[in-house]
């Protein structure tokens, strides 16, 4: 029952006693966390549209480190996966798009800790670009308001290895040749070879950034969207053993 001041006899008794209240009110009302809007967010549904354009490349590219941190530590973020399903049934805002390697290793949702409508995640052998990967992320950005791109290979890479040992197979050969520049550009002292696991590592390496340059050259809407600032284009290496995405530079 609201206090008058007033009519209290004692006016300083009152307005102790009308604070006393007006906090215990407070206390009654969850409090809902200045971030929970992050990739990671535990309000099971997907972001909004207001969410994600108020979210800078900047902050979308943190939430997807400390997403990945949750998850090579193992404290994932509980999910009901069937209420996000709901939320974002009529319509999705995702935050980030993700170019993956096929490996079945490396879920990209899963290793950044995401839910469903998060983000757009696209997965080829050897994580490169062609025309329809490009209009894909052209798509995510430029018509959905995507805020960051992410090229991301790993360590042990299959495809990798098989650029480098030439492998011929069917539609795979024309594949591993996007792959190959990077053997080229990769300064690497020791053998270079696909049992040499560093050096697998330092072309996959390479290959990102080849990807990443790749991104730019070839779709004047992403470059131009980076050039204004709207979004950013980043590669990153994940590490089978340790499970931890490391950011590379361009």
């Amino acid at each position: 029952m609201p206090i008058d001041l007033n009519q209290t006899a004692n006016p300083e008794k009152g307005r102790r006693d009308f604070l006393t209240s007006s906090l215990r009110a407070c206390a009654l009302v969850p409090l809902i966390p200045s971030s929970h809007f992050q990739l990671s967010g535990s309000l099971n549904r997907s972001l909004t549209k207001e969410e994600r354009d108020s979210m800078t490349p900047a902050r979308v590219i943190d939430e997807l480190k400390k997403g990945n941190e949750r998850f090579r530590t193992g404290q994932m973020t509980h999910r009901d996966y069937l209420a996000e399903q709901r939320a974002s049934a009529k319509g999705q805002f995702p935050a980030a798009v993700i170019l993956g390697c096929l490996d079945s290793r490396v879920p990209a949702e899963i290793v950044f800790d995401t839910g469903i409508g998060d983000a757009f995640v696209g997965r080829v052998a050897g994580n490169v670009v062609n025309d329809d990967m490009l209009g894909s992320m052209e798509f995510g950005c430029a018509a959905s308001g995507a805020k960051v791109i992410l090229v991301l290979g790993h360590t042990a890479c299959g495809a990798v290895k098989g650029a480098i040992d030439d492998v011929v197979l069917g539609n795979l050969t024309g594949l591993l040749a996007r792959i190959k520049p990077a053997i080229a550009a990769t300064k690497y002292d020791g053998e270079k070879s696909s049992k040499n696991y560093a050096y697998v590592d330092a072309v996959a390496a390479t290959n990102v950034t080849l990807t990443m340059a790749d991104v730019r050259q070839r779709s004047p809407i992403l470059a131009d969207l980076e050039k204004k600032g709207a979004i950013s284009i980043m590669g990153a290496m994940y590490d089978l053993g340790t499970g931890k995405a490391t950011l590379l530079s361009t």
